[in-house]
């Protein structure tokens, strides 16, 4: 996978804080991998082993193809510094 460098000037010119705008990316990445997961998991539950021994490891195509599918989609973390600097909206938790 090659590395793509992310433009700061675009995220500076939307949040003029850049340590807040790492914050937010980082708080929206940690929502996308569990989402991830969780579809990941809704999944892999649908799939069925079809093994009577469960202590011998084999091989199952369709749960294979399916982490393959899911490690071919875009990471968390990059996914979420293109959506701020492409606009997203975050707003800010009182304490109230």
């Amino acid at each position: 996978m090659a590395l793509t460098p992310q433009d700061l000037i675009k995220i500076k010119e939307r949040i003029p804080n850049l340590y807040e705008a790492v914050i937010v990316a980082a708080r929206r990445a940690r929502k996308l991998n569990d989402d991830y997961r969780q579809e990941f998991n809704a999944l892999l539950s649908t799939i069925t082993t079809g093994h009577e021994d469960e202590f011998e490891d084999r091989e199952n195509p369709d749960q294979l193809k399916l982490a393959l599918d899911f490690e071919k989609r875009e990471k968390p973390h990059i996914k979420a510094i293109k959506e701020l600097s492409t606009g997203i909206e975050y707003r800010y938790k009182s304490n109230k």
